[in-house]
């Protein structure tokens, strides 16, 4: 974020100019839109720059992880053997398909009487 076009906008400032009042309102109108750009920039600037972040944590948390795998908790052989199991039960179990239930909607015809309306 060292070379930026409204750094150059904002030195400008202190240059004197005879007053003017359509000069000082766009002066302050252009003042609020380079603010408005300056933090685009600067959220654009930092999201490029973090980008890897999340990647680069996860490696460096699995890292540690087989560095220091001594130091987790064992599973037992009958966990294991029941995780095993869960995760079996997990795939053989069918997919049930739910019917959506049609809803009706009634109006009132002028003559009298009811007509009933799919509503999706």
């Amino acid at each position: 974020m060292i070379v930026d076009t409204t750094l150059t906008f904002a030195a400008r400032r202190n240059v004197p100019v005879r007053y003017n009042r359509d000069h000082i309102e766009t002066t302050l109108k252009a003042m609020e839109r380079v603010s408005e750009i300056r933090a685009k920039r600067e959220r654009a600037f930092y999201k490029k720059r973090m980008a890897g972040n999340k990647e680069r944590q996860r490696e460096a948390d699995r890292k540690l992880v087989a560095e220091n795998e001594h130091l987790l908790p064992r599973q037992r052989a009958s966990e294991r053997m029941a995780l095993e199991e869960m995760d079996e039960e997990r795939v053989t179990v069918p997919v049930l398909v739910e019917k959506r239930k049609q809803k009706l909607k009634q109006r009132l015809l002028v003559g009298g009487g009811v007509e009933e309306m799919d509503v999706d």
